[in-house]
């Protein structure tokens, strides 16, 4: 199957749960109509029938509405009640998946970045999870749907899914037991000269609450790097996971000043001078998960995937070794130069 690659795919359209018709009562007259419509269906809030008003949603006498609309009495209204919210949270969408690994027990996906992976907060349709249950409807009866770990929506890369409960527990296990090996390419910020290894506690930030930080009563994480690939102004690492705290990698190498590049949370104190535009504004964190390590929950046979670098992301790599070439070039000419002269 292949993977959606614009983000804006993965938000689905509000479902349609049901219609529900009724007639506007005499001694409404003179009201509004969101007013009359939350007397005459009871089981809906003000506040959303007014969203459902403002999207086309309610007819009166089959004409659309405003929310200051007046009715008079006797009006047929039609309200499509959309199944928004939480309600769509475990609803199956026909989102395509890229999977590079399926038996009777797990699966192993390639999410694109721009994918949720699990319904909340301003995404409750349109997820990974939505996807799972259109492929594989058994797993709506599992725990999260048989998700075990997650990637943040604009990281890419490799995440292995339970098809039961007993693989799903066996998941769980190794997780906790950090015998999950999780590979991941970091393009960074900054030139990285060693390898190295950044152990401090995460948790969340004292002041902005939707951002995590490094802090002393967070909980312990270790995340191991090194070097691959580096410039004067940037990094490729392989970033190695020993624990899995929310968004580990992306605050670790904040926090030793190498930010992922195009990370719009955590960002670097400075942006250099020659980093070229493309890196400049590029729209996520660089950030791939391109290897998986587990060993099966049914057979115990030790099993490993990767997955290369999406398109997105070798396109900007490709940018800097161009920006780095073109740097060594001139420092060449200059050095020539200046031995000439000398």
């Amino acid at each position: 199957m292949n993977s959606v690659k614009n983000a804006a795919d993965y938000k689905g359209q509000s479902a349609v749960a049901e219609n529900r018709q009724g007639i506007i009562p005499d001694d409404l007259a003179g009201k509004r109509i969101d007013q009359a419509l939350a007397i005459v269906f009871p089981d809906y809030s003000r506040s959303r029938l007014q969203q459902w008003i403002r999207n086309g949603h309610v007819t009166v006498d089959g004409k659309r509405c405003s929310v200051k609309s007046k009715v008079w009495g006797g009006e047929t209204v039609l309200v499509e009640v959309q199944a928004d919210g939480p309600e769509t949270a475990y609803l199956p969408e026909a989102i395509p998946l890229k999977l590079v690994h399926e038996d009777d027990t797990i699966l192993v996906i390639d999410k694109p970045a721009g994918l949720v992976v699990h319904p909340g907060s301003g995404n409750w349709s349109g997820t990974l999870l939505n996807a799972l249950l259109q492929h594989a409807p058994s797993n709506a009866s599992l725990p999260r749907a048989g998700i075990v770990h997650r990637l943040d929506k604009d990281t890419s890369g490799l995440l292995v899914v339970a098809k039961t409960l007993e693989s799903r527990t066996e998941l769980v296990r190794q997780m906790q037991a950090r015998t999950v090996g999780r590979e991941y390419a970091a393009i960074v910020h900054g030139e990285v000269k060693s390898d190295g290894t950044v152990e401090a506690p995460i948790g969340r930030h004292p002041r902005d609450r939707k951002r995590m930080a490094v802090v002393a009563r967070g909980k312990p994480a270790k995340t191991h790097y090194a070097v691959v690939e580096s410039g004067r102004d940037w990094a490729l690492l392989t970033c190695r996971l020993e624990t899995g705290r929310t968004h580990q990698i992306r605050v670790h190498l904040s926090s030793i000043d190498h930010a992922l590049i195009g990370d719009p949370v955590y960002k670097p104190k400075r942006v250099s001078s020659t980093l070229p535009e493309q890196a400049r504004r590029f729209g996520r964190q660089a950030l791939h998960a391109q290897r998986l390590r587990i060993k099966h929950p049914t057979s115990g046979q030790a099993m490993e995937w990767s997955s290369p670098l999406p398109e997105d992301l070798a396109l900007l790599l490709e940018c800097l070794r161009h920006r780095s070439h073109e740097q060594h070039r001139s420092h060449e000419q200059q050095a020539n130069r200046e031995q000439e002269n000398g």
